[in-house]
């Protein structure tokens, strides 16, 4: 890549590009998987560093949050420039951004200088609006946020004003309120959290104190509500990626232990409920970004000390 990114978002367009933006200054970029390579696109007004970013309707590209607070805005891939959208009702650092079933987005927690946040936001590209819902039961930042199979979104974990939680919610689009369901078997920041082929997700690694990272992983069934230990990583993971293969195993990559970022990988197999480990990167990194392509391949860039080395993996 042309810029140094780390806390970058990454988000696969219609036509199987990439697009690369925030953790960084000037502009964002785009990967062709054709090519294989890189070129510069529009400039962002603000540098997002932790962005988020999703694919919304029209194939546009919704970025908000981050330490640029409450702004937002939309990436248009025909005309490769960013335009300023609608505000969140907070800033939102450390927070998740989840696309629902009828095309909206929910942005939920995050933090400030003055704390963790519990409310929540839905924007509708229809509109350019963010709209308050929510709250969440639980102020927290650095938590997930995952899409069921019945449009639902499981939130779980996180950290509140420096108390790592182990409990989860579940959003109802329907009603616009979040409920309380089971609690994890650990308390986990920043961990993974994968929607598996069965419907069920798995949440692995994190932070369960402040120096203690978490090599454990857990199911949840949304048929019971309840969380169930599985398979253990090698070694204890934060701030690495997760990505669902085509065959319906995981990924698991890089991340952070003890300080040191890691170069390793491993694969989760629903079937067994085991991790094995697999083809270790080139470098260490964390809080690098892994993209699924069209063709089974997977992107992974910046995270490392350089901070613009990209790798590909061959599943």
């Amino acid at each position: 890549m042309s810029v140094v990114r780390a806390g970058e978002a990454a988000t696969i367009l219609n036509d199987g590009r990439v697009l690369i933006v925030g953790g960084g200054p000037g502009p964002a970029e785009i990967y062709d998987p054709e090519g294989g390579e890189f070129s510069t696109t529009g400039t962002p007004t603000y540098q997002y560093a932790g962005a988020l970013a999703v694919l919304v309707g029209g194939g546009w590209v919704l970025v908000v949050g981050g330490a640029d607070g409450r702004r937002a805005e939309i990436y248009d891939p025909a005309t490769g420039s960013f335009t300023q959208t609608g505000s969140s009702s907070v800033p939102r650092d450390g927070a998740t951004a989840t696309l629902l079933a009828d095309g909206r987005v929910l942005v939920a927690g995050g933090y400030d200088a003055r704390g963790t946040y519990s409310s929540a936001d839905t924007y509708d590209p229809a509109t350019g609006k963010f709209s308050p819902t929510g709250p969440m039961k639980t102020a927290r930042e650095c938590f997930t946020a995952t899409r069921l199979d019945d449009g639902r979104v499981l939130v779980a974990g996180g950290d509140r004003n420096d108390e790592i939680l182990a409990s989860a919610e579940i959003y109802d689009p329907a009603t616009g309120k979040f409920s309380l369901t089971g609690s994890m078997g650990r308390p986990r920041a920043c961990p993974t959290a994968t929607l598996v082929a069965d419907g069920r997700v798995l949440v692995a690694g994190g932070c369960s104190d402040r120096g203690t990272w978490e090599a454990s992983a857990e199911l949840y069934d949304p048929a019971t509500g309840k969380f169930s230990p599985t398979g253990s990583m090698s070694i204890g993971r934060w701030a690495d990626t997760a990505t669902l293969l085509r065959d319906g195993r995981v990924l698991i990559a890089g991340g952070e232990n003890g300080g040191d970022d890691l170069a390793t990988a491993e694969i989760y197999n629903p079937a067994t409920g085991q991790f094995r480990p697999t083809g270790s990167m080139t470098v260490g990194r964390s809080l690098q970004t892994a993209t699924l392509l069209n063709d089974g391949r997977v992107l992974i860039v910046g995270g490392s000390l350089d901070g613009t080395s990209v790798e590909l993996y061959w599943p």
